[in-house]
């Protein structure tokens, strides 16, 4: 049948996953960071999910599609419901989950790589003085618990900045941005997690350098929470 649903534009979707919060039949999912139409047949159409989109990604089209299957949704529903209970809080990053360490047979102190303080991104200086010149390492401050070599592998050689687009009340995109016009950025790595609100620390870069009107080369890293780099 022809009737009105949303298309979603991937190229503007920053990961923020407001839309599936505001999405109460559930038909809005997060894949690899971009917010999804999941299941067609739970769209109803009425757009609760529009004014939740920061970035306007998402729009009406009518097209051939499933009628909308209210009774699947309110399966759903009850579904979800029954996960929540054993899940406070719906997002997949507060999932618990147990991960086997294989002891060292050695035990010695290593020293870390740091070379700046302070990290946070909402309390660095715009100004300081390790930004010039330097390659820049911007990660999610679960990355360093995940992933043993965090230092050796990605803080060694590079300037660090950490955050998380969930918790901090801090736009990074402007902030970052400064930070790139103003001083010598020669690169940036940012070494994200594989939850969804990491997204928006990538878009975040991403949108940093295009304010910046700068060509800097970013490289993007994602780690699951049993420490593999996947991408």
């Amino acid at each position: 049948m022809i009737r009105r649903i949303i298309k979603i534009d991937e190229e503007k979707c920053n990961g923020c996953g407001l839309c599936a919060k505001a999405c109460h039949e559930g038909a809005i999912g997060m894949v690899n960071g971009k917010a999804k139409l999941m299941r067609e047949d739970y769209c109803d159409g009425l757009g609760d999910c529009l004014p939740a989109c920061p970035m306007n990604a998402i729009s009406f089209e009518e097209r051939e599609a499933p009628a909308y299957d209210e009774a699947a949704v309110l399966a759903a529903k009850k579904s979800k419901e029954a996960k929540e209970d054993a899940l406070p809080c719906g997002c997949p990053g507060s999932a618990c989950r147990s991960m086997e360490q294989k002891p060292s047979e050695t035990v010695e102190s290593v020293p870390g790589c740091l070379t700046n303080f302070p990290v946070q991104i909402k309390l660095a200086p715009v100004n300081s003085p390790f930004f010039d010149g330097a390659h820049l390492l911007i990660a999610a401050d679960c990355a360093a618990y995940a992933y043993g070599s965090f230092h050796q592998d990605f803080i060694r050689g590079r300037v660090t900045l950490i955050g998380c687009p969930k918790l901090d009340n801090v736009n990074y995109a402007m902030k970052l941005a400064e930070i790139f016009r103003t001083c010598d950025i020669r690169s940036v790595t940012v070494a994200r997690m594989t939850v969804p609100c990491c997204g928006g620390l990538s878009f975040a870069v991403k949108t940093a350098v295009e304010l910046s009107g700068k060509e800097i080369p970013v490289r993007i890293v994602t780690i699951s929470p049993d420490g593999q780099i996947l991408g």
